[in-house]
């Protein structure tokens, strides 16, 4: 079992239209309970719910995400799409997963 952590609303606006915050954190939650991972889902500014899978951010998802993979002490894989955050967490993460190939996915 890994932890996954979501890039909210990159992963959001990998369709067209863009998928809703609840229809995201459904699915998601969804796939992880299916896959048996671990699920953190974190947001620019506040979650869409008050629970433990669910992280917002005082200013962007991206620097919160680094702060986690900072403090992180188990395997984990992101899904993000944003080559910046992918820069910036470096090889921290096991495996890095596309928001588009993700959220085609669950």
């Amino acid at each position: 079992m890994a932890l996954v952590v979501v890039d909210a609303e990159n992963v959001r606006r990998s369709l067209w239209p863009n998928l809703p915050r609840e229809e995201l954190v459904r699915r998601a939650r969804d796939w992880a309970a299916r896959e048996g991972h671990d699920l953190l889902i974190v947001f620019d500014g506040k979650p869409p719910e008050d629970a433990p899978d669910l992280v917002g951010s005082r200013s962007n998802a991206d620097d919160k995400i680094v702060e986690l993979a900072q403090g992180l002490d188990r395997p984990w894989a992101l899904v993000t799409s944003d080559r910046g955050l992918r820069e910036r967490v470096g090889d921290a993460p096991e495996r890095i997963i596309g928001g588009g190939s993700f959220v085609r996915t669950i």
